[in-house]
């Protein structure tokens, strides 16, 4: 039995918003400590994050189903699913280390981590499927600034 397109992007996006979920709820108080911490110039307020993050989880789901969904090359389809799944483990952990333990150098050794995974992850979606790669513009310009706030929270605190 084959599952429905619709059916693979909403489990995609599930599980995307899902870890992002999980990560958020293992993070401790984030927007307490968000805001007990110095901050570098241009630092948005913290009842921004949520609503970005969601935004961006549901791309990246949206982003993935239509790599799943691609009749295209299987051997690079599955490598790219796999290099999705160790960026989004990676942003997992990312919030753990940087808000849960208030580890700041680690905090930024792991976003550095991400944005090539994230980098590399949008180039080979882009290969299978254009639309799959724009879907994660969004993300690594975001990721891009949520390093630039992660480099100035380590340097200020």
């Amino acid at each position: 039995m084959k599952i429905k397109p619709i059916w693979v992007i909403l489990i995609s996006v599930a599980i995307a918003e899902g870890v992002g979920f999980l990560s958020g709820l293992l993070s401790g108080n984030i927007g307490a400590v968000y805001q007990q911490l110095q901050q570098p110039p241009l630092a948005p307020p913290g009842w921004l994050f949520p609503i970005a993050w969601g935004i961006l989880y549901a791309l990246m789901g949206i982003a993935a189903g239509l790599i799943w969904l691609n009749n295209g090359d299987m051997l690079a389809r599955r490598n790219a699913l796999n290099l999705y799944a160790i960026q989004l483990f990676v942003n997992f952990t990312w919030s753990i280390i940087f808000f849960r333990f208030m580890a700041f150098g680690a905090g930024v050794a792991v976003v550095l981590l991400l944005d090539v995974l994230v980098l590399l992850t949008l180039l080979r979606f882009w290969k299978i499927s254009r639309p799959a790669g724009i879907l994660l513009i969004p993300y690594l310009l975001w990721l891009l600034y949520a390093t630039y706030l992660t480099i100035g929270i380590a340097v200020l605190n």
